[in-house]
């Protein structure tokens, strides 16, 4: 599961590092992790409310659903790797989740979570610019 779950974070790391640049942010100096060489902090911010959501819900379908199983997985040393047919599961699952259309709770329009990524970071950007109050996480309930 934690092969599954590393991969997950790793895709939604790189949508979240898109969508900071699209919105002009320099992604690698974050608010909640601490700034390193080579490091996205930023995109690693905008992750923290989109884990739960994309990548951990994505994990658990996969394996609920039998998308993934032993033959999924290489055993190498001390470690366990999908296989390139597993990635190819994972990310076939994480695209169906990235278009799965969503009504953003503030907006009351639906999108998809892909856009929702971009309008966040958006979103944070307006309230790092003082043009909005206060960011506003994302929720769907």
């Amino acid at each position: 599961m934690n092969a599954v779950l590393s991969f997950l974070y790793a895709l939604l790391v790189k949508d979240c590092l898109l969508a900071g640049h699209v919105v002009g942010f320099d992604v690698f100096r974050g608010f909640l992790h601490a700034p390193r060489y080579g490091r996205p902090a930023l995109a690693l911010d905008l992750c923290e409310e989109f884990r739960p959501l994309i990548a951990d819900s994505v994990c658990l379908s996969v394996f609920n659903q039998g998308e993934v199983n032993q033959r999924s997985f290489l055993k190498r040393a001390r470690g366990v790797s999908l296989t390139p047919a597993g990635r190819r599961t994972v990310i076939a699952a994480y695209e169906r989740r990235m278009n799965q259309l969503v009504t953003h709770p503030a907006f009351g329009y639906t999108i998809s979570y892909r856009r929702v990524l971009e309008l966040q970071a958006r979103l944070l950007r307006a309230a790092v610019l003082g043009d909005v109050p206060v960011y506003r996480p994302f929720t769907t309930r």
